[in-house]
Formats: C-alpha cells, structure tokens, sequence
C-alpha cells in the first residue's frame, strides 16, 4: 500500500520515512567531493520532530557534509520575558546542538556551524540590543537573522508556520533595521515569493553595506493562482532575479524546490523521485540562477527538512551533482561549499578552521 501524504500545519508536505524507503538506493555522485549544507532546520512541534540526531541521520546518508548553517523556524523560543527577547530561545538551543556536534563525539559534520536566528528588523535602530544578545549566546557561530517574510494574499499560497504581515520588507524600519545587522557585521537571509523580489531589490539598494541571501532560488511559486502556470511564472521570475544579480551584495541559496508552494507533485507519486527526476524538473530555474549570478554568489542547499516531504536528502545532493557537471572545478567549490563558507564566515567559527582549505 503506498502510504499517504498530507500537509502539516505549516502547508509543508508531511515527512513519510517510509515513502521515502521505497525510493531506489543510488550511488552517490562524486562521493568525495566537500558540502557546506548552507540551510536547514531543527525543531520538535505539531508531532514533527527534526533535531541533531536527525539531521545527521541524513547528512550521513553518503555526501560528504563538512558543515551546516541552521535557518530559524521559531523553534524553542523561550516561554516568557519581553517578546523581542523570546527568540533568544532558539539561538540557545540550536548552540547547544552546535557544540554538540563540533565535540567530534557525533562524527565529522560540525552541524549548525552558523546559526542565522530571528530579530525583529521592524524595530530598527532598537533591534541592536537584541543582535547583540543573540552573538552573546552564540559567539562566532551567530551569523545572521531571517524574519518571516514571505506572503502573499491568496489564502492558497503559504509556506510559514505562522503568517507575516503582507509589508515588512518595505517598511522603513525594516531598511533600519537591516543597517544595525550590517554593522555588525551579519547576514540578512530573505525568503520572499517571486512576487515580492521587487520588494527585496528595494531594500538591498536601500541597504548596500548588508549581505542579502536570497532563500529558496528566489520562490518561484505554483500553487493557488499560478498553479499550472509555471511557463507563465519564469519570465517575471528571470527578470526580477537579473535585477537583483546586478547588485553585488545579493547572493542565492539554490534549493526549497520541493516544497509545496513551487507546485512540484513528487510527493503525489508512488515511489520518491531520483536524482535524474528532480535535475530535469529543476534544471531550467537552476541554470538560470547560475548564469546570472555566478557560481561564487550561489550555494545549493537542502532546505530539510522541509524538502524532505518529497525527497531524500541524497537524492537531493544527487540531482545538485548532476545540475553542476558541465560546470568548470572552481565553480563547483563555490557552489557546494565555498560560497556558503565565505557568506557566513564558517571558517571563523569553532571548528571551522579546516573550513579554510575548501576557499577557491
């Protein structure tokens, strides 16, 4: 009996272990060569449970995963104290999970090596003390925030656990905000819908001394009203993301394509897809992505697990090795590691000094 599939209360296809056990054990494509995993998540909620043992569960599945960088997802927040405070919560947990895992006594990966939390840009010049207390907690391993900012206004379209108002990233204080992270020197990551990128290219010119991470190839979505519409959707889609390559401090994470808001139906079928199903579906967002920013401004990512609903994790890194074979050596270093390392400083944080060696 092929075992359902429905949506957990995020609109996140549900993670079905045993569906994926159908799937046909593939060799792994150039097993040797090193990964940066540059976004994940870690949480236990609404009966799903995703933490260390877990992920390096799937890390160890066969690639060579030296390091990761956790993604906030509003796990483990603390239960009281100002609201502004309450995310400290999560930068607390995923470090312990960091420390954890850069001990050695849980293999070679150093997991959640990055740590990019939630701080509510929308405070602007007040959110300082609250970066602050997160690098506190986390020391080098804190490297950025992510607030929730994907929306769009058909109910059909959603990807968060909880809904963001429909204007943060063109709020004035958002841009605020984003120059206190700046000068501290972190990361803003964005994950936006194709339909806001105009939104996000406000707000990196407005904000050109802080680095942006475009999550997600930049969100092209296929559920509600662009459902079946996914021809229609890449040329707004490849307009708005040349616009953004011609600023140099965006950058692209290349993955989040097998979640249900990009219209893929994987999970609809009776065995997981391999790696050659998912670089064919894949192959035109991807090498656009590429062409336009180049390999040193892109990363590929897993985005589990998340992704995981219809995919393996090295069926996954499978199709991101058959996406890049025509690519020259330096350009895979960057795509698979290098760029993530440089992004988030990873060579920087405890354990990662042999990082270091995969810069081109």
């Amino acid at each position: 009996m092929i075992p359902s599939w429905r949506l957990n209360a995020a609109k996140q296809v549900e993670i079905r272990e045993d569906w994926l056990a159908l799937g046909e054990r593939e060799d792994i494509l150039d097993p040797a060569r090193p990964i940066v995993d540059p976004h994940h998540h870690l949480w236990d909620r609404d009966g799903e449970t995703y933490l260390l043992p877990d992920l390096l569960r799937d890390t160890g599945s066969g690639h060579d995963i030296r390091a990761t960088v956790f993604i906030q997802c509003a796990s483990m927040y603390r239960p009281d104290g100002p609201a502004a405070l309450k995310p400290l919560g999560e930068t607390e947990f995923v470090n312990g999970a960091a420390a954890a895992a850069a001990s050695g006594a849980y293999g070679k990966t150093l997991a959640c090596a990055g740590i990019v939390g939630f701080a509510d840009l929308l405070l602007g010049d007040a959110v300082a003390p609250v970066l602050e207390a997160h690098v506190a907690i986390a020391g080098a391993r804190f490297r950025g925030v992510r607030n929730r900012t994907a929306w769009h206004p058909d109910p059909a379209v959603r990807s968060n656990l909880i809904t963001p108002p429909p204007g943060p990233l063109a709020e004035p204080a958002f841009a605020v905000g984003a120059r206190r992270l700046a000068a501290l020197g972190l990361t803003l990551d964005v994950w936006a819908y194709h339909t806001q990128l105009r939104d996000v290219l406000a707000l990196a010119r407005a904000v050109p001394e802080a680095t942006v991470i475009v999550n997600h190839i930049g969100g092209a979505l296929g559920v509600g009203p662009f459902a079946g519409r996914r021809a229609e959707v890449f040329d707004p889609w490849r307009a708005d993301m040349r616009a953004l390559a011609e600023l140099p401090n965006v950058l692209v994470k290349i993955g989040g394509l097998a979640m249900e808001v990009t219209g893929h139906d994987f999970h609809h079928h009776a065995l997981p897809p391999t790696s050659l199903a998912l670089a064919a579906a894949w192959k035109p967002w991807v090498e656009t992505v590429i062409e336009l920013f180049g390999a040193r401004r892109c990363m590929f990512e897993s985005n589990f697990p998340v992704d995981k609903g219809m995919a393996s994790y090295a069926a996954i890194w499978n199709a991101f090795k058959r996406l890049a074979a025509e690519a020259g050596e330096g350009e895979r270093a960057a795509l698979f590691a290098g760029t993530a390392i440089r992004a988030y400083r990873l060579d920087k944080v405890p354990g990662g000094g042999a990082l270091a060696g995969l810069l081109e």
